[in-house]
């Protein structure tokens, strides 16, 4: 494990392997280097591959109000460790939390997302309107479990019979003690989970190539979303996997990963 400083002071952790033409992996809700492991083991046979724990996470330091700026400069952190460019992953929120840096202005030459999880039709329920308020206000009161148990309600649309169960799980308290970052995903994702259509001009300072996954086995939503992002512009090519759902299994998506990130193949 090592470290890299962000502008304001706060220290990421972060691990490195491969070698070739860098990426950085960025996960979405929940998510620690660790997790990102095997997909980024796959992609070190190509190329050199930055894991890391998103500020308030694992082994990475926060600080005490939260700006989506601060974490975008995080990201231009890791990149300027490795050269000052790279190319990026991002997976669930982490895929709009990179949209929003390349957007920005961060220095990416290429950008692959995996099924942002926007909610712009009527399939499902939008999140409700007071949802990043409650869940901060769960985080202040120290209750990360009540927190992570309206994530996975609210957000990601489970029965609440269901949750219960999972919170008897040996894998609760690794999602607790990440909980208290959820809020964070929330300001991430701003109004994209509104159940209204994407902005059309939140990303439209993109202008590199955006491969845009998705599962053909998973919810309606998800697929409805990543088809009107790759509809922002001519940059944004599309790629359906076969079977798949939000989890996508790492060996199917590290090939088409590598070849988007060095050979330039989008489909």
């Amino acid at each position: 494990m090592n470290k890299v400083f962000s502008a304001d002071g706060t220290a990421i952790a972060y691990e490195q392997q491969g070698s070739g033409p860098a990426v950085v992996l960025v996960g979405g809700a929940f998510m620690t280097r660790g997790d990102s492991a095997a997909l980024a083991g796959l992609l070190a046979e190509h190329c050199t591959v930055l894991t890391y724990d998103r500020r308030g996470r694992g082994d990475s330091g926060d600080s005490p109000k939260y700006d989506v700026l601060r974490e975008v400069e995080d990201l231009d952190a890791l990149i300027e460790r490795v050269g000052g460019e790279a190319m990026v992953f991002g997976m669930s929120s982490g895929a709009v939390l990179a949209l929003e840096a390349v957007a920005r202005g961060s220095a990416v030459s290429r950008l692959a997302v995996y099924e942002p999880p926007f909610i712009t039709d009527s399939s499902r329920p939008p999140l409700p309107d007071d949802y990043v308020a409650h869940l901060t206000n769960l985080v202040k009161e120290g209750a990360y479990g009540d927190a992570a148990a309206y994530f996975m309600t609210a957000a990601v649309g489970m029965p609440a019979e269901a949750v219960a169960g999972m919170r008897q799980a040996p894998f609760w308290a690794g999602m607790e003690s990440t909980a208290r970052t959820l809020p964070y995903d929330g300001q991430i994702m701003g109004d994209t989970m509104s159940g209204r259509p994407l902005p059309t001009d939140r990303w439209q300072s993109v202008t590199v190539p955006v491969l845009v996954g998705c599962g053909d086995a998973g919810a309606p939503h998800m697929l409805t979303g990543a088809r009107e992002l790759v509809a922002l512009g001519d940059n944004f090519t599309l790629h359906l996997f076969s079977g798949q759902e939000h989890n996508i299994a790492p060996e199917l998506l590290a090939p088409v990963l590598t070849d988007f990130f060095t050979t330039g193949k989008q489909v």
